[in-house]
């Protein structure tokens, strides 16, 4: 690395030009701590500009001496003319030798050497020199996150949505996207439960021939989210049911009439009725609990009023 070290006026360093940023960490209390009292121990590295000096890497530190009201800093300069791909490696293996990337540091590497290495083949045989080790088809992956939303990246680095929704999602609109991240953000569900509701709510737009965000944004789902009576578990629990019953409503109306009938029947704790899963046949199962023989014969005399009982009959003509 060819540069010079030299005193530069922080007024004269661009805070906004963000094309060499790697890390996503923002906190700075620890360390302006650590500057204010030991100095600045790793010199930040910056790209000499007509105007003034494009940051390479240190950003964090020269934001915190920033904080601290320095009005100038150290730093290693390199020169102009500096060969792009150069100061992207610079920036990289500046951040990939200190700690561990995540997904969203790894995306925005692998995007910066995308401008350079058009081929993939040629990309992967590249990241692990530079400390970035994954699968060529993981490499593929990481890579799109680079341009998802923001909120949506910050829900993977809370770890709220996997990479695997976030793949799912980005083929939404904009604002679908936020929508489903504002939902997931609230209610932290599993990833099965994310794609159940992603699934219900795309297949309640199309038969309905509204928009997603029609769907997210009804009365009723809203009025369970902002319930201050309800924990997160009923929540989640009430807005399934909703989804469940508005993309389904002929099953809807089947389980309704089924519990209305059934309770009439009062069949007791021995004796249970069991529907057709989703209502999607007519063959019902009777499950019978009993410990001796009396029990069995005071069932079978209940089986035959169950018989006779005309729920029943009104639950299996419902059937066919």
């Amino acid at each position: 690395m060819c540069f010079k070290e030299k005193v530069v006026r922080l007024s004269r360093i661009d805070a906004d030009d963000d094309s060499f940023r790697i890390t996503t960490e923002n906190n700075l209390d620890d360390l302006a701590s650590s500057i204010k009292h030991l100095g600045l121990l790793n010199l930040p590295l910056l790209l000499e500009q007509k105007t003034g000096y494009t940051i390479i890497f240190g950003f964090r530190r020269i934001e915190a001496c920033r904080r601290l009201n320095w009005s100038e800093v150290s730093a290693r300069v390199l020169n102009s003319d500096t060969d792009p791909l150069k100061c992207v490696t610079y920036a990289i293996t500046d951040n990939t030798f200190q700690r561990p990337l995540n997904i969203i540091e790894k995306s925005r590497c692998i995007k910066m050497l995308s401008v350079f290495y058009k081929d993939g083949d040629t990309l992967t045989q590249v990241l692990p020199v530079l400390g970035i080790s994954d699968h060529p088809v993981m490499i593929k992956k990481i890579k799109t996150v680079y341009d998802m939303p923001e909120r949506l990246q910050n829900s993977i680095l809370s770890n709220t949505i996997s990479l695997p929704m976030a793949l799912e999602l980005s083929s939404l609109s904009r604002d679908d996207v936020e929508g489903f991240v504002k939902l997931f953000n609230a209610l932290k569900l599993s990833l099965n439960k994310q794609r159940e509701v992603l699934t219900i709510v795309k297949e309640i737009a199309v038969r309905e021939d509204i928009s997603v965000m029609h769907v997210l944004e009804a009365s009723p789902l809203k009025e369970i989210l902002t319930n201050k009576n309800l924990d997160q578990n009923q929540k989640t629990r009430n807005i399934r049911i909703y989804l469940k019953r508005r993309r389904f409503p002929a099953i809807t109306a089947a389980e309704q009439s089924f519990q209305k009938h059934l309770k009439k029947l009062n069949t007791g704790k021995e004796m249970k009725l069991i529907p057709p899963v989703n209502f999607e046949s007519s063959t019902y199962t009777l499950k019978l609990t009993f410990n001796n023989m009396t029990e069995l014969k005071d069932l079978k005399t209940a089986f035959d009023a169950l018989i006779e009982n005309p729920h029943l009959k009104k639950i299996i003509s419902d059937s066919f």
